[in-house]
């Protein structure tokens, strides 16, 4: 039982990391744009196939293919805010109209893959040396070990970014209060293009740790992503990047332990469990649970 409770926390740790890169690009948005993003998840398996094309073609690690896929992702994501987003504005909801909007734009990018990968399930064959590491009594599989490195480095990179750096820090203040920047002299519609091709490009990279991580990917992979990213961001608090952090590693680990103990089956329930927890302790999820609201706003 040691052992299996030692394997729960460790791939807890691996999934939580990547629901944690999921839940921040995802709440990036949604801060700074107020645009629910339900084709998330497709823009993730995007990166995943993204990365089974360069090796599969080109012979390109996964490790190498992580720029690829950011550098492309955030073009592509810089172009498609031009292509989407300024419509919304003229809107009376633009929310409730991005949400609409933006699955749409979900149905149309699975509809892409299945076209060009079709709906069989792909993995990426690819293999470190060693193919696995002892960690105490517990063997984790290198590609997992590699993969939890990746999404500290990340998530580092990200957190100094938005604390230490003027565009992070006026993203942040995009957050807080866009009137107000506006007013500052900021150009919101640069800030907001800069954001959506940020989180497309931790989409991408997240889509290649997902290749890493988990056995299989298909074209229809894309909406289990997107739920998961909408529970972490809730979980972690609205508009709320660290908190979101916090909280995807804490669902990872919420998910993979409930697998040790209960049936399979039982896991997501336990996830929606915590969800709802932490919002009828308190309304803003953990962030605020746990003081985060305070340190994200820098008071």
């Amino acid at each position: 039982m040691e052992i299996l409770v030692l394997n729960g926390i460790v791939n807890g740790l691996v999934v939580g990391g990547v629901y944690a890169l999921i839940g921040m690009s995802l709440t990036l948005l949604y801060g700074v744009l107020r645009v629910v993003n339900f084709a998330h998840g497709e823009m993730v398996i995007g990166g995943s196939f993204l990365a089974y094309v360069l090796f599969n073609a080109l012979g390109i690690p996964p490790l190498l293919a992580l720029p690829v896929a950011a550098a492309a992702f955030f073009a592509l994501g810089y172009v498609a805010y031009y292509l989407l987003i300024p419509r919304l504005a003229r809107s009376d909801d633009p929310e409730s109209m991005s949400f609409l909007m933006m699955y749409g734009v979900s149905i149309a990018l699975a509809a892409l893959m299945l076209v060009i990968f079709e709906a069989d399930s792909r993995s990426i064959d690819y293999s470190f040396t060693p193919i696995s590491m002892k960690i105490g009594p517990v063997y984790v599989s290198t590609a997992r070990i590699v993969a939890l490195g990746i999404t500290i480095v990340v998530a580092a990179a990200m957190s100094a970014f938005l604390f230490l750096t003027l565009p992070g820090k006026a993203l942040r203040a995009a957050i807080m209060n866009r009137e107000a920047i506006q007013i500052m002299g900021v150009d919101i519609v640069r800030l907001s293009a800069f954001a959506f091709a940020l989180a497309a490009a931790l989409a991408g990279i997240t889509g290649v740790l997902v290749a890493l991580v988990f056995p299989a990917f298909n074209a229809f992979s894309g909406p289990e992503y997107s739920i998961i990213g909408f529970i972490v961001i809730v979980l972690g608090g609205l508009g709320n990047p660290i908190g979101a952090l916090i909280a995807g590693v804490l669902y990872g680990l919420v998910e993979q332990m409930a697998t040790v103990f209960l049936p399979q089956a039982m896991a997501q329930i336990v996830g929606f469990g915590l969800l709802v927890a932490a919002v009828l302790l308190r309304n803003g999820g953990l962030a605020r649970l746990t003081g985060l609201t305070r340190l994200w706003g820098g008071r």
